[in-house]
């Protein structure tokens, strides 16, 4: 699980530093992946309510998934964006 972490941190870092336009609908799906990731139960806090919206939204299409199974999606669909 370590490794696992690691690796997740990595990406992460990646995408926090990747130029690119990155389409809505990716970047909406890395933030639920990373939140369910982190264990992060807070709610989406943009002054736009519709913004909430759409992260609320993506994060219940993730379903009760867990944070492991969260990381490696991440991982996924971080490499799949940028290769990996």
């Amino acid at each position: 699980m370590k490794d696992l972490k690691n690796v997740f941190n990595q990406k992460v870092d990646q995408i926090n530093s990747y130029q690119d336009p990155i389409p809505p609908d990716t970047l909406l799906r890395l933030y639920a992946l990373y939140k369910r990731a982190t264990n992060n139960t807070q709610e989406p806090g943009s002054k736009k309510p519709i913004i909430n919206a759409f992260k609320l939204n993506a994060l219940l299409q993730l379903g009760r998934i867990s944070s492991k199974k969260a990381m490696k999606e991440y991982i996924r669909e971080v490499d799949k964006l940028i290769g990996g």
